[in-house]
C-alpha cells in the first residue's frame, strides 16, 4: 500500500466507481477529501474517534470554503459558456487544474494533521466513512460501502 495520502487518492479514486460514488456523496454534503483521507486511514490502521474527526475538519473545513469550493464554482458555472467559446475553455481548464492543486494541498495539510496516529491495527475503513457521512441511508449507504470495498482492494 501506498504511504502517502495523494497516491493513495489517486489510485482509490481511478477504480471502477469510485468518482461516481464519491460525487454522490459529495451531492449529499460529504466532503471528496474527507472520504479519501478515511479510506486512507483506515486502511492504515488509524483508530477512528470523535476528536480525530474534529481535528481533520478543522483543517478542512475553512480550505473547501475559502479555496476549493470559490475555484470549483467558479469553473462550474463556466461550463456552458465554455463549449463555444475557445478562450473561455481554456481558462477554464487552468481553473480545473487549479482546484486540482487546491485539493492536492488540502489532501497533504489533511496528512500533516494525522502525524503520529497509530497505524497498523485492524483495518479501520468502515468506522472512518461512517464517521465522516453519519446517518447516511440508501444510495448513498451503497456509495460508501463501494468506496470501503475499493479502499480494501488496494
Amino acid at each position: 500500500m501506498t504511504s502517502d495520502l495523494w497516491t493513495f487518492a489517486l489510485r482509490l479514486y481511478t477504480e471502477p466507481g469510485v468518482e461516481h460514488a464519491c460525487l454522490r456523496l459529495q451531492e449529499a454534503g460529504a466532503d471528496v477529501c474527507l472520504l479519501l483521507t478515511a479510506c486512507w486511514l483506515g486502511r492504515r490502521g488509524a483508530t477512528f474517534d470523535a476528536s480525530r474527526l474534529d481535528a481533520l475538519n478543522k483543517v478542512c473545513e475553512p480550505w473547501q470554503e475559502q479555496v476549493v469550493k470559490p475555484l470549483r464554482e467558479l469553473r462550474q458555472n463556466w461550463r456552458t459558456q465554455a463549449q463555444d467559446d475557445q478562450a473561455l475553455a481554456g481558462l477554464r481548464e487552468q481553473i480545473k487544474a487549479l482546484e486540482m492543486d487546491a485539493e492536492r494541498k488540502l489532501l497533504a495539510r489533511l496528512e500533516g494533521a494525522t502525524d503520529g496516529w497509530a497505524e497498523g491495527g485492524l483495518e479501520q475503513v468502515q468506522p472512518w466513512l461512517l464517521g465522516i457521512c453519519p446517518g447516511l441511508e440508501g444510495a448513498d449507504r451503497d456509495a460508501l460501502d463501494l468506496l470501503r470495498v475499493a479502499a480494501l482492494a488496494l
